[in-house]
């Protein structure tokens, strides 16, 4: 796709992925764009005019006005900075009606010790995050395998101090190998 924002590490926000090129107009479907996260939509000279002999694609995605629906959601901030929350066919909705963003949860998995990989999914209407342990790291330490339930457990315990309520994570698996992916390393979701 297309470069949407840029920022020089001189000026960009923490989290953020940085203010639209030149060119490049950013809005977010939602009432409150910065404070109620939507679906991101972008225009542009360099945004595609539409799906190669595929006209039914195109109407889902580009509309006559020519506003792009990217699939992913976020926020734009007063200054103009656009923060990634997710893709919409991702979230899922909480037992209140909350918005949860797994990618969100798993970027703060993923930094936690001996962790590899993560891929947080709703199993029995409760958070559960599959970890893939980072292998390399545990024969490097002398870990037991058979300590990793109870270092992934109290990971939990630390990530859910930073997480609201409705997004913790109840309990966590170990998976014995990578999650699948897509060409482009995306962990194909639909199959956990």
């Amino acid at each position: 796709g297309p470069i949407i924002t840029y920022d020089s590490w001189k000026t960009t926000k923490l989290y953020s992925a940085g203010k639209p090129v030149v060119n490049m107009e950013v809005k977010i479907d939602s009432q409150d764009p910065q404070n109620i996260v939507g679906e991101i939509l972008v225009k542009g000279t360099n945004v595609m005019l539409g799906y190669y002999k595929n006209e039914e694609a195109t109407k889902h995605v580009l509309g006559p006005d020519g506003w792009l629906r990217t699939g992913d959601l976020g926020l734009i901030d007063a200054d103009g900075y656009l923060f990634i929350k997710g893709r919409s066919k991702n979230m899922i909705l909480g037992s209140s009606g909350q918005n949860i963003y797994p990618e969100e949860i798993e970027g703060l998995i993923d930094n936690l010790p001996y962790v590899q990989e993560s891929l947080v999914v709703e199993q029995d209407g409760r958070l559960t995050a599959l970890i893939f342990p980072d292998f390399d790291s545990v024969d490097r330490d002398e870990i037991r395998t058979s300590d990793l339930d109870s270092i992934m457990e109290e990971n939990r315990v630390e990530v859910n101090k930073i997480l609201p309520s409705f997004s913790q994570i109840a309990r966590v698996k170990l998976y014995p190998e990578e999650f699948e992916k897509t060409p482009k390393r995306s962990i194909k979701r639909y199959l956990y």
